[in-house]
C-alpha cells in the first residue's frame, strides 16, 4: 500500500501501551499494532527509502524487523528499563556494510508525545571510537566536522552532548580540535509534537528536507566508517 501518513490510532495505541505495558496485553492487541503501526511503518520505509536515494544512492531501506524496523519487544537483558514492550517506534536507514547500529544513518522515531528526526551514528563501539579519534587528528577532517556541527546548530538542530569529560590518551591536549575527542557518538536531531504533517504524506517531504540538511554529517560519518578496522 502507498504511504499516506502515520495513523492517529497508532498514537492512541502507544498511550494505551504506556498504561498496560505487558506481553499479555500486547498480544491481545497485536492486530491493532499490526494495522496501525507496523503496516504504515513498512510503507514509510519503502517511500522514504526510495526518496533518500536522491541523497545517498546506496542507502539501505529494508522494511523488516532488525533492519529498518525495530522490534517492539525490549531486550531487558541490556536495558535499565525492564518493561517488556518498547514505547518508542524506530525506523532506520543506513549506509555501509557494518552493523546498522554502528553505521552512518538517517533515522525517524515516534512515541505517544512526539516524533524525532535525526542523522548520525548511534553507537561508537570500540573499533569505531578508535578510528574516530585517529580520524580527527587530521586537521582538515576535524575542521570539516566543526563546520558541519556549527551549521546544524545554526539551523536549529540539536547536537548530542559529549560523552567523556577528559581528553583521552593519544590526543594532544593542546591540539585545537582536541575537544572533539570527548564525543562517544555523534548525531543531530529535531523533535516535534505530532502535527498535521505527521498524519499525512507531507511527512515524507518534511523528513527529506531535514535529512538533506543533515547530509554532510551523514557523509562525514560514512567516510569515517570506511577507516574502521575490525
Amino acid at each position: 500500500m502507498a504511504f499516506n501518513g502515520f495513523k492517529k490510532e497508532a498514537i492512541t495505541f502507544l498511550k494505551d501501551l504506556d498504561k498496560n505495558n505487558s506481553k499479555v496485553w500486547f498480544e491481545d492487541h497485536r492486530h491493532i499494532w499490526q494495522k496501525n503501526i507496523l503496516e504504515p511503518n513498512v510503507d514509510f520505509v519503502e517511500e522514504m527509502g526510495e526518496t533518500l536515494q536522491i541523497l545517498v544512492p546506496t542507502i539501505k531501506a529494508i522494511p523488516k524487523a532488525s533492519a529498518s524496523l525495530f522490534k517492539i519487544y525490549r531486550d531487558t537483558r541490556f536495558s535499565k528499563d525492564k518493561t517488556p514492550m518498547k514505547d518508542k517506534i524506530g525506523i532506520l536507514f543506513w549506509q555501509g556494510t557494518a552493523h546498522r547500529m554502528s553505521s552512518s544513518s538517517f533515522y525517524f522515531f515516534y512515541n505517544k508525545d512526539e516524533y524525532y528526526i535525526a542523522s548520525g551514528m548511534r553507537m561508537f563501539k570500540p573499533p569505531v571510537l578508535k578510528a574516530y579519534r585517529e580520524y580527527i587528528k587530521d586537521e582538515k577532517k576535524a575542521k570539516e566536522l566543526i563546520e558541519i556541527l556549527e551549521d546544524l546548530k545554526n539551523k536549529g538542530y540539536e547536537i548530542n552532548e559529549p560523552k567523556f569529560k577528559r581528553i583521552p590518551k593519544g590526543i594532544d591536549k593542546d591540539y585545537k580540535y582536541a575537544h572533539l575527542a570527548l564525543y562517544g557518538t555523534l548525531n543531530a536531531s529535531i523533535s516535534q509534537k505530532h502535527d498535521d504533517k505527521f498524519y499525512s504524506i507531507e511527512i515524507v517531504d518534511y523528513a527529506f528536507s531535514v535529512f538533506e540538511d543533515m547530509k554532510d554529517l551523514q557523509k562525514w560519518l560514512y567516510e569515517l566508517s570506511l577507516t574502521v578496522k575490525s
